[in-house]
């Protein structure tokens, strides 16, 4: 984009002082459109007319900025009739032909760079195959037909982790896996780890996380995986099985995220008791007397034996 220069002495030259302000405004504004539009510095009168009035452009000519036709400057080209040339527009200006050069250039360099970014593109989407992958491809061969008889003897069906149904293979199989954004708060202070029963043998942290999952999976936004974490650091920190699952049932019931923050919470929620709870009754009868009460009868009292003793001397 080519620019329409201007000194940075141009708000105290001579010419632009004696043409004014209005007239200057005309000037600038006629010389970004010859810039826009490659006239080599020709203002067309209707554009002069359009962005000023007359006085103004004869105040530009009067004070050189601008050249009328049949003109007498030596380094300026002669205008059309009607048109304008501002003066000395090529000494800070390109002409025409550098900035269609420089198009050119940058057209190619922007096609050469396109070209460039999409064979890259393309080797990374044709990338080296491994030879599975070819023989698949070429004669459709299954897995099992592709493995060699010692690795199909080696890995039997009855291995370890075929022993038991997988998670996606459950009555209820969860969604769809998604990522754990962030990592659950540990219970305690520890690293929270997954359950680590062995699949045909679930212990305590995997049934706890079937159950849970087959009550609520459908409802929560976590991943089996997280709430699983957080099953597991809670049994090795000391808590029951017994103790964890009506936690962990009103944290599905809430529909709350399952944490080690959380699970303490609700451990803490189940084990404060019902309102009134902790109120004894109180039974009038067997009160004691208040303060109040005993000032009373000992007041009583004492006047009864003054009274006996002033009969008694009387």
């Amino acid at each position: 984009m080519p620019w329409f220069k201007v000194d940075d002495t141009a708000h105290s030259h001579p010419k632009l002082i004696k043409a004014g302000n209005a007239a200057i405004g005309l000037w600038m504004r006629a010389g970004a459109y010859a810039a826009q539009h490659l006239t080599e510095g020709t203002v067309p009168g209707v554009v002069a007319q359009l962005y000023g009035t007359a006085p103004q452009a004869r105040k530009l000519t009067a004070v050189g900025l601008w050249h009328a036709a049949g003109h007498t400057c030596p380094r300026c080209p002669q205008p059309a009739a009607g048109d304008f040339q501002i003066h000395d527009y090529h000494q800070y200006n390109p002409r025409r032909a550098k900035v269609e050069r420089e198009r050119e250039a940058a057209a190619e360099r922007q096609q050469r760079a396109r070209e460039r970014a999409a064979e890259q593109r393309t080797a990374r989407g044709n990338g080296p195959q491994s030879s599975t992958n070819r023989a698949r491809k070429d004669d459709g061969s299954s897995p099992e037909n592709l493995e060699n008889a010692p690795n199909q003897g080696a890995f039997g069906e009855d291995s370890a982790g075929h022993g038991g149904p997988s998670h996606r293979d459950a009555p209820n199989p969860s969604r769809s896996p998604r990522p754990d954004p962030t990592p659950s708060t540990s219970y305690g202070g520890t690293t929270p780890q997954p359950p680590t029963d062995r699949p045909g043998t679930p212990g305590p942290a995997e049934q706890l996380l079937a159950r849970w999952w087959e009550t609520y999976g459908r409802t929560t936004a976590q991943s089996r995986n997280t709430i699983g974490r957080a099953i597991a650091d809670a049994l090795a920190n000391g808590l029951e099985p017994a103790t964890l699952w009506p936690a962990l049932a009103r944290l599905g019931d809430l529909n709350k995220p399952i944490t080690g923050g959380t699970l303490t919470f609700a451990l803490s929620e189940l084990k404060r008791p019902a309102p009134g709870g902790e109120v004894i009754p109180f039974d009038r009868a067997a009160a004691r007397p208040s303060t109040t009460d005993q000032r009373v009868a000992a007041g009583m009292d004492l006047a009864a034996r003054l009274r006996a003793q002033e009969g008694t001397s009387a």
